[in-house]
């Protein structure tokens, strides 16, 4: 039976995921929750890191310590930088980046981080994995996902992320939970839904409510790639 670890940044994103799985038990590992759960022939943890790189860092490294799982899933929402990708949206990274990382005075590339470079790369089996998942009236895109701690609610902060490393969105975890895996051997992927987006408006719908129909969108795509794990 497949292991697969998921990190959530927020527990409105953790719950659509866990009410959509078969509860087995319930581990409290150094004040996080990780709930077992199982769907199909996929045992399944799942936890919530909390917001920002070093949350998620610290959440990946307990969960991959504690629960051995064979691949890492970030599972979640961001906010799109790429005029193409529209709110519930579905983007999968094929890369990560910090885009906050800045080593530049001493003439290294914004976001490079020493010996590991500017970007780390999701597993090549899992990205054809998700390729080959489709999910009916969603639109799937592959890309570039930065991270940063900060909350990008500008448009100009958004294109200047965007212009630099092709992002086609940006969130504050991702990156960090690469980096970890990737420093532990885990194959990794980092699946996002839009759940804002600076080229949209939509004065009708608030976010609160776009954080659950995208919540469910990724629940639901995620639920249709472990059926190909």
């Amino acid at each position: 039976m497949k292991k697969v670890g998921m990190i959530f940044a927020m527990q409105e994103e953790l719950e659509e995921m866990k009410n959509r799985l078969e509860l087995v038990k319930e581990h409290k590992i150094y004040e996080l929750t990780i709930y077992e759960c199982k769907y199909e022939s996929v045992q399944c943890f799942l936890v919530e890191a909390g917001i920002g790189k070093v949350n998620s860092a610290r959440t990946t490294q307990i969960l991959i310590s504690s629960m051995e799982p064979d691949y890492i899933f970030n599972v979640g929402v961001a906010g799109s930088v790429a005029k193409d990708v529209k709110k519930c949206d579905i983007v999968i990274g094929d890369k990560l980046v910090q885009h906050d990382f800045d080593l530049t005075s001493f003439g290294r590339e914004k976001g490079e981080l020493p010996t590991l470079g500017k970007y780390i790369y999701c597993d090549n089996t899992l990205l054809k994995t998700a390729k080959e998942t489709k999910l009916e009236n969603s639109n799937i895109f592959f890309g570039t996902i930065a991270s940063g701690d900060i909350f990008i609610d500008s448009k100009e902060m958004g294109r200047k992320i965007h212009e630099k490393f092709d992002a086609l969105c940006v969130e504050m975890e991702g990156a960090s939970i690469a980096q970890v895996s990737y420093l532990c051997s885990v194959p990794f992927l980092v699946i996002r839904a839009i759940s804002d987006s600076p080229y949209e408006e939509n004065n009708e719908i608030t976010f609160d409510e776009f954080l659950k129909q995208s919540s469910e969108t990724v629940s639901k795509f995620v639920l249709e790639l472990l059926k190909k794990v």
